[in-house]
């Protein structure tokens, strides 16, 4: 994997991901989670403190970077809420359908090599009446700013562990025949081609 990929971008990835915009986003939807999760792109643990223990009986986190995953050591043993991690993407988990009551995901749409995979992923995990939480980074709706998401991508993909700078978010829901029960999107803080954000709530149809 190489020295930047092993050393360097799990430090940078854990910092970039603990800014004080993207821990608000966290904010808004961790909290609505209930019974066991199941944590899509789990990294370094920027979630964990946000669940509610009075909620969430189990957590378990997808992820696939043993590197990076080091990096919730302290995360982990500070929250009450029994964790655990399947070292996997995101298209093939290993569990068997109806397991999880709240499925999780924030800031991972945009690595997974292929994100609608994936979704069909967690809808097949996903108990009836169960809901997938999401908050995600992605295409601008100004003109101007998803041109420039497109001339960076290729670069910023080598430089963010295969981060796409502007995949279109809820595209991707609906190409998995998800509904959404809210769906929120403005600029947070930050450069404008990396901070346009979604978030809110999907279900199966």
């Amino acid at each position: 994997m190489g020295f930047y990929n092993t050393h360097i971008l799990p430090r940078l990835l854990d910092k970039a991901c603990g800014i004080g915009p993207i821990t608000k986003q966290r904010a808004k939807i961790v909290p609505l989670a209930e019974g066991i999760v199941l944590e899509i792109g789990i990294g370094s643990g920027q979630n964990l403190p946000h669940y509610n223990p009075k909620h969430v009986s189990k957590i378990i986190g997808v992820d696939p970077d043993d590197a990076i995953w080091k990096r919730s050591e302290v995360r982990r043993k500070t929250c009450p809420i029994d964790v655990e991690r399947i070292g996997l993407s995101g298209e093939e988990i290993p569990m068997e359908k109806n397991m999880a009551d709240t499925v999780v995901v924030t800031y991972s749409l945009c690595t997974i090599p292929d994100p609608v995979k994936a979704l069909l992923e967690m809808k097949r995990i996903l108990k009836p009446g169960g809901r997938i939480l999401f908050s995600e980074h992605g295409k601008a709706p100004d003109a101007a700013v998803a041109k420039w998401q497109s001339r960076i991508d290729p670069m910023w993909k080598k430089i963010a562990g295969g981060c796409h700078s502007g995949r279109d978010i809820p595209d991707l829901f609906k190409q998995a025949d998800l509904q959404f029960e809210t769906l929120e999107q403005m600029y947070i803080p930050g450069p404008k081609v990396l901070s346009y954000n979604f978030w809110g709530a999907t279900r199966p149809k």
